[in-house]
């Protein structure tokens, strides 16, 4: 059958095709950028304590009045996501936005490792400062590698499938803000996830925590002979 035929035939149906998006590539740093950090994660996304890793990344959301950019960070620990910024620009106040609030909320210790790719805003004097103030080590992935920050991009798709693409028409910017906020809500304290054997985000760092806290309670405490 010709695609004339198919295309005839779905026009008397009300069938329209689910197009593939274009594929927008960001900007990158330049190759010999003396700013790009080594790949210290090299797609090791099994940590064993919260504030080990966090990885971050930005996508682009379509709405009404434009594109709109949401900027994220994750801890690979339970997968929650621990701050984000979405905005009309990705100037690199977008994700200093994002990580402030990650750093507010989860106040982590030095040496957490925070891995992005090379976008410019990563290598941005201000974001490589506010790292250094929190003693935060930056990684990065590959140049054009995206499995080595599979996570965040994951969540990205994750987001667009589930709420974003069921949208029957495009939103306004203040609607498409209670969108993401709305599932970031969602995906953090009520979505299972596969990695936290089906639980939420929130909730498997908290049952982590009190079985740490079992752990100890139950542990008998060694005492001096003599």
């Amino acid at each position: 059958m010709s695609r004339r035929r198919i295309a005839k035939l779905m026009k008397k149906q009300g069938l329209v095709c689910q197009r593939k998006k274009k594929y927008k590539a960001g900007k990158s740093a330049a190759v010999n950028d003396p700013h790009i950090a080594a790949n210290i994660v090299q797609r090791q996304f099994d940590v064993y304590y919260p504030n080990q890793v966090w990885v971050s990344d930005i996508t682009y959301i379509k709405t009404l009045y434009g594109w709109m950019y949401l900027a994220v960070f994750i801890d690979l620990y339970s997968r929650k996501v621990v701050g984000w910024a979405l905005d009309k620009h990705m100037k690199s106040e977008l994700i200093e936005t994002a990580l402030k609030q990650a750093l507010w909320s989860r106040k982590p210790s030095k040496g957490l490792i925070v891995h992005s790719d090379q976008g410019s805003q990563y290598i941005s004097n201000n974001y490589r400062n506010l790292l250094k103030a929190w003693g935060l080590k930056a990684s990065m992935s590959r140049r054009g590698n995206c499995w080595d920050n599979a996570v965040a991009e994951s969540f990205f798709k994750t987001l667009k499938v589930e709420k974003i693409y069921r949208e029957p028409k495009l939103v306004s910017e203040q609607a498409m803000g209670l969108l993401v906020s709305e599932f970031i809500g969602h995906y953090n304290y009520v979505r299972p996830h596969s990695k936290n054997n089906g639980m939420s985000p929130v909730r498997y760092e908290r049952y982590k925590f009190e079985q740490a806290k079992a752990l100890e309670k139950n542990q008998i405490p060694c005492t001096k002979i003599g």
